[in-house]
């Protein structure tokens, strides 16, 4: 089970999964919805929630999930409708006609013919995945609602698809979808058993069967095979003789009533009550999956952004020398075709940009060190995902924790990391920063005080 499913719930997680099917054109613009997100949860999970409620509010998704919330139970009634109307036709096609004759075996298959037939493709895709074809009223219901609730240019759509990937990896899909179809298969049957039962209750029919090519032994088994199951509740089956009768006496019509009676009970409603029970199970056993994966490479990037972000806790006292993890990137799949060259905390008299770094092709950056600017940058490394970062660092100054903070920080936005360091002692600063660096677990990040050392291979 994914880790974080105990964070989300099902609102929540496809906020989050829309959002991320949205960033697939282009990430958005969310270094305000980060900060916010920052402040106001203290985990990484409670933050990616956060900044997809910030998110989702702003570009409408929140208000688009509302309004198909609000129209999911309209449609639904709406759907019940048709499908009891559909019962309502077929139940009166049966008992209604100038002769009140009733054809039992023409009955039973116009009642039941596309109830066995989409019940079979339901067990079928339990076994063998459907892919995109799906044939339950449940999918009609979400396509419907979609549609309606988000018209031709809503967002809906995207929600559906969200909902539908959080549904199919939390393996719930085909239970979801079978409970609301198996739920209005059973209503509709209900109406159709009351207008059967109260027709055939106060109007006088007559019940048989017709043939021109089967043995009428045919219809015998057909007929006990089919009443064994009724029998258990105690539906009558008609024997033999009331079969073979062409015109079977009162008890022979009303055998012949209860039997048809009890064979949609026992193959239409009670199967789809079953059914509609073990899908509500299975989604209490399994609604805890329903949380996006935060394996992914997209939401992988959003916890390193808030941890890179997060402000680090330092003892002014320093008790001695720990041992510092190993500062981390991202991998190449991750980042665009950008380079970038960044002054941290260069003294006036220090140029920036030098005139080597005039043929690199680098988006060129200064900053003061002050935590506006260090955030301000921070988000936009965030958004950019560049491939390389050349910092330039004030050779002659000290390395300090707050420089270490902030390599740490590029270095974890970035394929690779690179310190410039101008100005100072041409032989004694690269050793001690090269000492600085491997001491502060910054091994992976080059320093170099020689242009053409700095800029080898950058481009």
């Amino acid at each position: 089970m994914n880790p974080a499913a105990q964070r989300f719930d099902f609102q929540d997680a496809t906020i989050a999964e829309a959002l991320q099917l949205v960033e697939e054109a282009g990430p958005l613009d969310d270094a305000q919805a980060v900060r916010e997100a920052m402040a106001l949860r203290s985990d990484g999970c409670g933050r990616i929630i956060e900044r997809a409620r910030l998110l989702g509010q702003r570009i409408g998704l929140l208000n688009e999930l509302e309004r198909a919330r609000a129209w999911a139970s309209w449609v639904l009634l709406a759907l019940v409708a048709l499908i009891v109307a559909g019962g309502l036709t077929l139940a009166g096609s049966v008992v209604d006609g100038s002769a009140r004759s009733i054809n039992v075996v023409v009955a039973l298959a116009s009642l039941l013919g596309l109830h066995l037939l989409t019940l079979l493709l339901w067990l079928f895709g339990l076994l063998v995945p459907l892919g995109s074809f799906n044939a339950s009223f449940g999918w009609l219901w979400l396509a419907l609602t979609a549609r309606v609730a988000g018209g031709k240019r809503g967002q809906t759509p995207i929600l559906l698809r969200a909902a539908t990937r959080l549904l199919a990896r939390a393996r719930l899909l085909p239970w979801a979808l079978g409970f609301a179809s198996h739920a209005i298969w059973s209503l509709s049957f209900a109406v159709m058993l009351a207008v059967l039962l109260f027709a055939l209750a106060f109007r006088n029919y007559t019940l048989s069967w017709e043939t021109t090519i089967l043995d009428p032994a045919f219809f015998v088994r057909g007929v006990q095979l089919l009443g064994a199951a009724p029998a258990w509740l105690g539906f009558p089956v008609p024997d033999a003789q009331t079969v073979l009768s062409p015109l079977a006496a009162a008890a022979g019509q009303r055998a012949w009533a209860l039997w048809l009676t009890g064979c949609i009970v026992v193959y239409g409603l009670l199967p789809r009550l079953f059914f509609a029970l073990l899908c509500a199970l299975v989604w209490q056993a399994r609604k805890k999956a329903l949380a996006p994966d935060l394996s992914q490479p997209y939401y992988r990037r959003l916890l390193a952004r808030f941890e890179a972000m997060a402000p680090r806790q330092i003892v002014d006292a320093d008790p001695g020398r720990l041992p510092h993890d190993a500062a981390t990137g991202l991998v190449a799949g991750e980042t665009a075709d950008t380079l970038m060259a960044i002054g941290f905390e260069l003294p006036d008299e220090l140029p920036w940009p030098p005139a080597a770094l005039a043929a690199a092709g680098a988006q060129v950056l200064r900053i003061d060190g002050s935590a506006s600017a260090r955030r301000e940058l921070l988000d936009t490394l965030a958004r950019l995902r560049p491939r390389r970062v050349l910092v330039g660092c004030n050779a002659a100054s000290s390395p300090d924790r707050g420089t270490e903070r902030f390599l740490r920080e590029v270095a974890s936005l970035s394929s690779e990391c690179r310190l410039w360091l101008l100005g100072g002692d041409a032989q004694a600063t690269p050793q001690r920063w090269h000492a600085w660096l491997a001491d502060a677990g910054l091994e992976g990040i080059v320093a170099s005080d020689a242009p053409e050392a700095a800029l080898r291979g950058w481009a």
